[in-house]
């Protein structure tokens, strides 16, 4: 199997946004928790004006948090980390150097094609490793049967259908930077 598309569409969005490294996931949500892995965080700060996954990935991490009362556009900053949530944004020459940058592509998103996201970066280390990460801790250019040098990873893949998509209609999205529309959630009751 050929991950060309997959290839292709982050080679787009580094483009695009500037960023020096793109690795694509199958959602956000997924895109904040490896990042979040690979930097080892024990504890942050963040808007309480997201959607409910975020609070709810930090907790099966055990990572400590506090929500703040910042309201935000387009998106907004993990505190104490190098992490942001731009789920709500997708612009020409946005990557902030320094940072990884979570994007959604989601069907209220600037760029909607349904379940995928991405990290922008540019730390090659992250890179290598979070590449291999959301693939099973695979390395995509080689045969998974043939593959005996894996790390732990998730099945954090988007679909080649999705990128493939997302190839085509990156060059027509209208460049937007989105209001945050969650409602607080600190007043939701997560239990087991």
């Amino acid at each position: 199997m050929s991950f060309k598309a997959l290839f292709n569409f982050e080679s787009a969005l580094a483009e695009y946004t500037g960023a020096p490294y793109v690795v694509v996931t199958d959602g956000c949500t997924h895109a904040i928790e490896l990042c979040m892995r690979y930097e080892q965080v024990k504890e942050c700060q963040f808007s309480a004006y997201t959607y409910i996954s975020v609070p709810m990935a930090l907790t099966h991490l055990g990572i400590e948090y506090t929500m703040t009362d910042e309201v935000w556009t387009g998106e907004y900053q993990f505190r104490n980390t190098r992490i942001w949530d731009s789920a709500r944004r997708l612009e020409r020459n946005m990557y902030r150097p320094g940072s990884m940058q979570c994007l959604s592509f989601g069907w209220t998103k600037p760029l909607q094609l349904g379940k995928i996201g991405a990290i922008l970066l540019d730390d090659p280390k992250a890179y290598r490793m979070m590449s291999r990460q959301r693939s099973d801790g695979r390395d995509l250019n080689i045969s998974w049967v043939k593959e005996t040098d894996l790390i732990i990873g998730w099945h954090y893949c988007p679909t080649l259908e999705l990128c493939v998509k997302g190839l085509d209609l990156l060059p027509g999205v209208e460049p937007k930077a989105q209001p945050g529309i969650y409602p607080d959630c600190r007043k939701i009751t997560f239990k087991y």
